[in-house]
């Protein structure tokens, strides 16, 4: 058996872990209803996931060429944060393959937490609606950090509170914020290719892309094997 004792593995969230686009999507157009604004394409919503729900909300209005003064965001996000929170997981779910695949990766005696630029108290309640949340060691989202991903510190900070070594660690995510942040931390990361990004997979520098769950588990093996300071 794969031994991954002592390591740690750190998991982006929406795109990655759940398919959260459903209740994004629901949520965001409640917003730009309410400010008499038509609803966003769900392909645009897709894009434009994975910097937090301002910058969601930010993307969404600059579609209409409206940008708003930082206390109208505010009032903004804290109307999506209101309406996305009533029913957070009615249309997410995780991703084909997954729970087999960290069910795999706990059996083989790897840590998991997760790094994402949601909210840490949406993150809980999302995860925990879903019977996930206490598959990991710690969950941080965006505002448990001075500085969120691509920051390498919230990389870091997440390896760190799950009682990991950075150096015998991996990130697994979708974006170029999960790649950047793991790469400046000077950690492998696996790029899921069906996750929410404005960038071609293929060509966020991630060091493999995969495109189901079941080859995860043997890919971070590959990976982790792969660096010149771990061996499994």
């Amino acid at each position: 058996m794969t031994n991954l004792a002592g390591y740690t593995l750190a998991f982006d969230l929406d795109g990655t872990l759940v398919e959260t686009i459903g209740d994004i999507f629901v949520a965001l157009n409640h917003v730009l209803a309410g400010e008499g604004l038509p609803p966003a394409d769900l392909e645009d919503v897709r894009r434009f996931i994975g910097q937090g729900s301002r910058t969601l909300i930010i993307r969404a209005c600059a579609v209409h060429g409206l940008h708003h003064a930082e206390d109208k965001l505010d009032e903004l996000t804290e109307a999506f944060v209101a309406k996305y929170a009533t029913d957070i997981a009615g249309r997410s779910f995780p991703y084909p393959g997954l729970i087999a695949a960290l069910d795999t990766l706990q059996h083989w005696g790897a840590a998991l937490c997760v790094c994402t630029n949601k909210r840490t108290d949406l993150s809980v309640k999302l995860l925990t609606a879903l019977g996930m949340q206490h598959r990991f060691a710690a969950i941080i989202g965006a505002d448990s950090v001075k500085n969120r991903k691509p920051h390498p510190d919230h990389y870091i900070h997440a390896i760190r509170a799950a009682h990991g070594d950075p150096a015998k660690s991996l990130m697994v995510g979708d974006s170029i914020n999960d790649v950047l942040s793991a790469k400046a931390a000077g950690a492998p990361v696996a790029v899921y290719a069906y996750g929410y990004t404005d960038t071609a997979p293929d060509l966020l520098g991630a060091d493999a892309v995969f495109t189901q769950f079941t080859d995860l588990p043997d890919l971070v093996a590959r990976l982790l094997e792969a660096q010149p300071t771990l061996r499994i």
